[in-house]
């Protein structure tokens, strides 16, 4: 496909429990992003969709964790330097302000028994009572983290959007990442969910689409392509259709240059 940087799952995304990694599986999984090129500063794997680290309930937040944790002691095991999770939600039984803090202290608990890799903090779109759907979400977070090294952002463009930041527009484009910068910061910025939108702005409705083929658009694309602010980090597609993925790779190529 052309692709530099990849995303994975290093489980089953669905379920709470995973056989262990065996040495072999680990051995082959170093080998071939040695054959193919892949850097683990470019790989960014996602946590399990069951994970709630914002949890309302005392014993399904400790089972959140745990799963937070087992997921970022494979990530040890492979050698890689990120994991990339959703932060959760309120579930309508505690205070947004309480979510967070859970959702902190649930970092806290993982970064204290795992070493070199980092918990990278998906911003949401807002859907349903999941927080992380502000910049301001995203620094409260970060802030009550006690270690500030290995702790960053990915930003999700389709969710970004749908949420309310208007980067489809040259001149919000720029006051977006002027408001993140100031509240976030690009130091901790370790990743992009590359993603159009089936949805418009502020629906707070998750629902990615193709490149070109949403919300966002063509103009969005070439802007975010050309900004040597994000030079370093990897670009994720998520967008829904497999079989577009080496022409949109090609295409987004293209445009960067």
């Amino acid at each position: 496909m052309g692709a530099t940087a990849y995303a994975l799952f290093t489980k089953n995304q669905r379920q709470w429990s995973a056989p262990s990694l065996t040495k072999q599986s680990i051995a082959l999984f170093n080998e071939r992003n040695t054959q193919y090129g892949f850097s683990p500063d470019y790989i960014l794997p996602h946590g399990s969709y069951l994970i709630n680290p914002g949890h309302p309930d005392h014993q399904a937040l400790e089972k959140s964790r745990l799963a937070l944790l087992l997921e970022m002691q494979r990530c040890e095991q492979l050698g890689l330097k990120m994991l990339n999770f959703h932060p959760g939600g309120h579930l309508n039984l505690i205070s947004i302000e309480q979510c967070l803090q859970n959702v902190s202290d649930s970092i806290n608990y993982v970064l204290e028994r795992t070493n070199g890799v980092t918990a990278v903090i998906e911003n949401t779109a807002g859907q349903g009572t999941n927080v992380g759907y502000q910049f301001d979400h995203l620094s409260t977070i970060i802030k009550k983290v006690n270690d500030k090294r290995r702790v960053g952002v990915c930003i999700d463009t389709c969710h970004a959007f749908t949420s309310g930041y208007n980067l489809a527009d040259a001149l919000n484009y720029e006051a977006v990442w002027e408001e993140f910068d100031n509240k976030v910061g690009f130091s901790f910025l370790k990743a992009i969910h590359l993603n159009d939108s089936k949805k418009s702005m502020g629906s707070y409705v998750d629902r990615h689409e193709s490149i070109n083929k949403g919300f966002l658009g063509p103009l969005f694309f070439e802007r975010i392509m050309k900004d040597v602010r994000f030079n370093l980090i990897p670009f994720i597609l998520e967008t829904p259709n497999p079989i577009l993925w080496e022409q949109e790779i090609k295409w987004l190529r293209q445009i960067s240059m």
